[in-house]
Parts: C-alpha cells; structure tokens; sequence
C-alpha cells in the first residue's frame, strides 16, 4: 500500500496544540490497526534545540538516538507508539545546513542554489525519508503558524508534496483559533476565514479544519465556516478547551468523528478504535483515591513547559496510583532567599530535576539536605543527582567545599566532574552524553525494585558525571552507587540506604513514560510520598481532607 501523507499546519495564534493534536490523532489512527510514522518540522534556524533556552523553547526532548527534538516530539511518544529517530524532527537550520553542504561537495554542479526547488526539494526528501512500506500514514506537523516568513519554505515544500505523490494521498489538516469575544457574546470566525484564506493563497486548500474553541460551536457557525473556507460541514471538527485532562482530546475527535473522516478521505482500511483503557484512564484521573503533594524545586519553575515531561510523568504515575497531586513550582534561588524549612515543609515529595548553570545550584543544594535530613520522599534528575551527591559530601562525608568542576573549577572536592570523553569538545551542540544508555541495578535497591529487572536502558544528556574516585568514601557513609554503566565505571543511580526512598539519577527517566505505563521510578517515588502522607494522617489522626498540602509561596498545580 502506497504511505498517506498527512500533514498539521496552524493559523491565527501559536500554542493552539498543534502538537497535541497531531499525537492524538496519530494515537487514533494506531487504534484502528494502522503503522503511523510522526514528525515535526521547525521553522526556527537554530540546528536543533538542544542550545537554545527553555525560557524560549521550554524543554528539550531527547530521543533513544542521542536527537536533541522539539517537546512535541514527547507529546508523540506519550500518545503514540511508532519509533522516534532524529528523521522525526527537522529545523530550518538543519535543512539549510544539509543543502549548504551539499553546495560545498558540488553537488548541484555549478547551479544557483535557490529556495525553490533546492531548500524545498530537501524539505520534502526528509518528508519522505518516514514513507517506506512498512508505514501506512507518515503524520507531519509544520511548525508556526500560516503568514509566518520562517514558515512559507514549508508550506510551500508540502504544497509540491501532493503533486509527486498524487493528492489521494495527502490530506491537509489546519488548526484554527475560533475565539470567543465577551462583550458581544459571540464566537467569532473571521480569524478563521483568514488563516485558510492565506493557506489557499499558497495553493493548500485544508481538507479538514479543526476548531479550537472556549465554547461549542454552533451549526450556524460551522456552516459559515464550511462555505467560508470551502470545506465539507463534517470536515469542521470543534476541539473545545478540556478543563479536565489533555487526555480527553482524542476521545473528543473521535466524538467529532475526525479519525472516521481520515480513514474515509485517504481509503484506509481499518478497524475501529478500541478505546477502553483510554476510558479507564480518565475514569482513574476524575476519581482518585488519594491527594499528594510534590515540590518541583528548579532554576526554571516559573516556567511551565521548561519541565513538561516532568510533569506528565508525575500524573502518569499519579494515574498509576489513583492519587491526585498537587505540584508546588519552587524556583531554587528562592529557597537560596527564604530558606527550605518555609517552602518545603508540608509537601509529601520532594523532586529537582535538571539544569545547566551556577544559578540556583545552592538553593537546590539546600532543598536536597531539606529531603534526606527530613525523610521526605525524594528523586533527584540529572542536575538533581549532582546537587544530592555535592550536598552529601558536604553534609555527610565531610568533605568542605565540595562541589562540581562545572560551578568551581578549582574545587578542592571534585565530586562532580567532567566526563573524559568531554574533556577537548569546543562546540556545544549536540556533543554531550545522549541517548539511551545502559545500566546495571543493584538487586534490592530501591531501583531494582521498580524496574524489577537488573538491566535498563534510559536516556542522558549531561556533560559531567559523579567522580568514581569519591565512590567508596560515600558508600562507607551511606550514599551508594545502586546503578551502574555495565563497564562499573560510571555511577548512574545513588541511593541514600537509611532514608525511607531518596534516589538520584543522572539520566532523564521522565522522557519514557506514558498515561497508560507510568515510569517504574516515578511510580515508585508517588507510592513512597503516597505512604509518607498516610503514616502522616495517621499519627496525627488527620484526614487526607484536613492535612496540610505544602506551605509557604510556591505555585501550587492540581493536576
């Protein structure tokens, strides 16, 4: 069977979900039987997102491969379950990087390189590079919105698109902001008319039209926007604001009967979706059986998307547990300024998560002494397993102004130091510790008994590492080395033996976890605050009503 091609664009405003609405789509069509491929093409001219900051980009997901993507490439692997390469994301800077390249070897033979046909002919062959036969629908979302000048090389590649490989195989799909004004009462849907209209002019006529909306849509409005924007009135799809979850969007597009009109647009044979434990996943988020709380305490906490995955794999494993938690966003410097005792007493868990850069470190520092002395359930991330390990051997082991070659280069403690095969890179993207890499689990660790298996593969990106050299002097003291790189040299996972659950790790757990198979490490960090905040009930004879949920400033979520 020849690979259908659909591909995401989004008009009016940015941070519509385009790339939520890609995944649930995708999620969709696997439920009817279908190989989905997914992909996002970025606009931006950075080569990849692993330099820029999360305060412009929010976080940066890496992949099995070692590929630094977009965080909607998360939102892909959550909802779907079709392999993600570093083919599954592509920016501006990358593809004219690749053509650049190619003009160095000679390759275009003396010819003026141009954006048309050389920049869209590479568009399009990454496009392709997803279409083998054994994929039945590639899914490409296009970054940006319709009327962006970064954007227009894309839309044009993707216009070419239907014409190599017939239009019976394309379907174009176009995201739209449908607003609501207050003061006139009324859902407005010029915005609309405008953002297809740009499309059309480019020669993309959107064969479906998904709505985002604060209120249901009228069928008076949908027809206007059906004759409007030339588009079949089934083919207008409402996707209103889940108070909720995200996770009722693909519920909610099969209630609009979008995964039914694709199949019947691009003649697909499928079955229907089987959609029970999906339904079975929401039943556990509306009905929890416990309420928890969790400090989040990061240099970047005031910025949501900076920890998305974080977050997801918090709910996933809330999810696991039915308990609903409650997520304190604590900016580090602050606990630098107000002290661990006023911002962190109250909370069930205790998690930091990773990071580059000097600021903030004490103040994470601090929270980590905060968990260990206090015995508050505790998962350190990356940078976490750095400032647990810098907090231990200043507080524990003895050893004064113990730090990382990172803050201090001359420290007289280098607990923290730079990995060798790091020591002469100059260039700073891509070149660190990426990807899936293996360890070993110590048998009756905390790790082992989540995983419970002695062998996991997970996905780092860090340029330093715990120094082996301090590994005894920690051990003696109660900080041991629980997960190991199979040659034993470099520690992944440490674990504080007389706390009741305090695991640190140098790798990104939160990147493989899903709604529906909560990750084995933050399962086991939930059900250990989940029992922290029983024995606390108990001994002060509280109920889970009426014990206290965090304290102090940080920003409480109720996920």
């Amino acid at each position: 069977m020849v690979t259908k091609h659909i591909f995401v664009t989004g008009g009016v405003v940015s941070s519509l979900g385009k790339g939520l609405t890609s995944a649930s789509i995708g999620m969709l069509l696997e439920r009817r039987g279908l190989r989905v491929r997914m992909q996002k093409l970025d606009p931006y001219i950075n080569v990849d997102p692993g330099t820029m900051s999360p305060y412009q980009h929010g976080e940066v997901y890496v992949l099995d491969d070692g590929s630094e993507t977009d965080l909607d490439l998360g939102h892909y692997e959550r909802f779907t379950n079709g392999p993600l390469t570093r083919d599954s994301n592509y920016t501006t800077g990358q593809i004219y990087l690749q053509v650049i390249e190619k003009e160095r070897r000679g390759e275009f033979l003396g010819k003026t390189v141009q954006v048309i046909p050389h920049i869209t002919n590479e568009i399009k062959s990454v496009i392709r590079k997803l279409g083998d036969e054994s994929v039945d629908v590639v899914i490409t979302e296009i970054g940006g919105t319709v009327g962006d000048i970064e954007s227009q090389p894309f839309l044009e590649a993707i216009r070419q698109f239907s014409l190599d490989v017939g239009k019976e195989n394309c379907l174009y799909i176009h995201l739209t902001l449908v607003p609501y004004l207050k003061a006139a009462g009324e859902l407005k849907t010029k915005p609309t008319q405008h953002s297809v209209g740009q499309l059309r002019e480019i020669g993309i006529q959107p064969d479906v039209l998904i709505c985002r909306c604060e209120r249901s849509i009228s069928r008076e409005d949908r027809e206007k926007i059906a004759l409007f924007c030339n588009v079949p009135l089934e083919a207008v799809v409402e996707e209103k604001d889940k108070e909720f979850s995200i996770y009722e969007v693909p519920l909610g597009l099969v209630e609009n009967g979008l995964d039914q009109w694709i199949v019947d647009k691009l003649s697909l044979s499928a079955a229907q979706p089987e959609m029970d434990d999906w339904h079975d996943l929401l039943h556990r988020l509306r009905n929890p059986s416990h309420e928890i709380s969790i400090a989040v305490v990061g240099k970047y906490a005031e910025h949501f998307d900076a920890y998305k995955s974080i977050y997801e794999a918090l709910d996933h494993a809330g999810i696991h547990h039915l308990a609903q938690i409650r997520i304190g966003r604590i900016l580090s410097e602050d606990i630098e300024d107000d002290g661990p005792e006023r911002l962190l007493t109250g909370f069930d868990g205790i998690l930091v998560p990773g990071g580059f850069g000097e600021r903030g470190i004490e103040g994470k520092i601090e929270t980590v002494r905060f968990a260990r002395e206090k015995g508050v359930p505790f998962l350190g991330i990356c940078l976490g397993m750095q400032c647990a390990a810098i907090e231990f051997a200043r507080n524990v082991v003895g050893l004064d102004g113990a730090n990382s070659t990172e803050f201090d280069k001359d420290t007289t403690h280098p607990v923290i130091c730079l990995l060798d095969e790091q020591q002469n890179v100059t260039e700073k993207g891509g070149t660190m510790r990426l990807g899936a890499q293996p360890a070993v689990l110590q048998e009756g660790s905390h790790a082992h008994k989540c995983y419970q298996t002695d062998y996991v593969l997970e996905r780092h990106r860090h340029r330093y590492e715990f120094n082996s050299q301090y590994r005894q002097q920690f051990a003696a003291h109660g900080m041991h080395a629980t997960g190991v790189s199979p040659d034993g040299k470099l520690p992944e996972i440490l674990e504080v033996v007389d706390h009741p659950w305090f695991v640190a790790v140098q790798f990104h757990p939160e990147f493989k976890s899903k709604p529906i198979k909560a990750q084995p490490l933050f399962a086991g960090f939930i059900g250990a605050a989940i029992a922290r905040r029983q024995k606390k009930t108990t001994d002060e004879g509280m109920t889970a009503e009426n014990a206290p949920v965090g304290d102090g400033d940080a920003v409480i979520d109720a996920r």
